[in-house]
């Protein structure tokens, strides 16, 4: 059996527009970026599957070396464009550290390693 993979997206588009009350009340992901402008990230998201585990972060701040997770959820299916999530949980407020997460995606990380714990704890 295939393990899931672990991975922490963005919700805010053009360093202004917070996406993720749209994002958890129609239940899916988006990347605020176009595939051809972003190559590196839109090969990231194509790797995103069924099953997979995905949470929302944001940075704390300029100069800040940790970030907060928002949201909880696992993919349920993958298109083009969109990735469709059944958010578990939407009122996070969870302090950890960045790992180096700034960027619009990040991953695929295992449940395996402590931080990812830390991440997605229910």
């Amino acid at each position: 059996m295939e393990e899931n993979n672990y991975w922490l997206v963005g919700a805010i588009w053009n360093n202004t527009e917070d996406k993720k009350d749209e994002f958890f009340k129609r239940g899916y992901w988006e990347m605020g970026w176009n595939d051809d402008d972003q190559p590196s990230l839109a090969s990231k998201k194509k790797q995103i599957k069924v099953g997979d585990r995905i949470a929302i972060k944001s940075m704390r701040g300029q100069g800040q070396s940790t970030i907060t997770i928002r949201a909880i959820g696992i993919v349920k299916d993958v298109d083009t464009d969109r990735i469709y999530i059944n958010w578990i949980l939407t009122d996070l407020n969870r302090e950890v550290d960045s790992k180096g997460a700034f960027s619009t995606i990040h991953g695929p990380y295992s449940i395996n390693d402590e931080w990812t714990c830390r991440v997605f704890c229910l």
